[in-house]
């Protein structure tokens, strides 16, 4: 394969007519040039240009070359346009990587961002498993978990809280509990993720952390849909704030137990594969969930 370096030369020395004007042109040495264009030919096994003390002319095999060395050279070109148009522009196609639970938070936020940039399409993945960002070309993905990856880069979004809620009609059927050891005569409503049941809900006392084993009628891996059944009726939810927000703020859900403190949840944070030539559709994505995220009290995107 020739070196596309050497075919550009030899296109600037067909441009400019001679080594030496190619030469003050590239702004490098004639010699240089010179030996650009042997390498080019001992490369393909052929010569190019038929060369006199006066004159330059194409060899049948020149023409060819040149027609394709200056495809190459307007496909470098473009190249260099393409890129500073997406790097000035917050356009293009974006690809964004989920907990299950982030929907009923994530998706109006989504919304929002494409009406403030029309030229960005975003493609969501909801998916509680890690995904590779790199072999499933994801730009950008929320995640509460360690960084595992040294290569991927991470940006803190917003830190967790977490809150125990249930419906008046609940509480009025079953009482209100008082203290969290009640919680294990409650009907609670567990958050699922694949194998795991997180049937074990912890608080801060006065010798630090402890847990309660609750139990409940329903299972479910969206927090979102955990705060739908709460409404119902169904039981003691405890999810993240920000997800039933609106719900507590309409009535249809009590906090309860707010004197018993909870451990804080972890911090959600955004990952994406490079700090460096980051597309400015990912910079604008992540600025915007930063402050979004930070502007709201008790932020949070993903399940505990």
């Amino acid at each position: 394969m020739p070196n596309p370096q050497h075919l550009a030369v030899f296109a600037a020395i067909i441009q400019a007519g001679s080594i030496s004007a190619a030469a003050a042109k590239l702004g490098c040495g004639k010699s240089v040039v010179s030996r650009q264009l042997a390498k080019l030919e001992e490369e393909l096994g052929a010569r190019l240009i038929q060369r006199s003390t006066r004159h330059l002319s194409l060899t049948e095999i020149g023409q060819l070359v040149l027609q394709q060395a200056r495809q190459i050279e307007h496909a470098l070109e473009n190249i260099g346009q393409i890129t500073d148009h997406y790097q000035q522009q917050v356009r293009g196609m974006l690809r964004v990587s989920a907990a299950v639970g982030a929907q009923r938070l994530l998706v109006p936020l989504l919304a929002e961002f494409t009406l403030l940039y029309p030229q960005v399409k975003i493609a969501l993945q909801l998916d509680d498993r890690l995904v590779d960002l790199i072999a499933e070309q994801v730009d950008v993905a929320i995640r509460t978990s360690d960084l595992v990856d040294s290569s991927l880069v991470a940006r803190k979004l917003a830190d967790n809280t977490s809150i125990i809620a249930a419906a008046p009609s609940y509480l009025a059927r079953a009482g209100t509990p008082r203290t969290p050891q009640e919680l294990r005569q409650h009907a609670c409503l567990l958050y699922v993720n694949g194998s795991t049941v997180y049937d074990q809900w912890s608080f801060v006392g006065d010798n630090g952390i402890y847990a309660v084993q609750v139990d409940g009628p329903l299972q479910i891996n969206d927090g979102g849909s955990l705060v739908t059944a709460a409404v119902a009726g169904a039981g003691i939810v405890r999810v993240q704030r920000m997800l039933l927000r609106p719900e507590l703020a309409r009535g249809e859900l009590v906090q309860l137990l707010a004197h018993c403190p909870l451990p804080p949840s972890p911090v959600s944070y955004a990952i994406y594969p490079a700090r460096e030539f980051l597309p400015l559709k990912t910079a604008a994505f992540i600025d915007f969930l930063q402050q979004r995220l930070r502007a709201a009290p008790h932020a949070e995107v993903v399940p505990p």
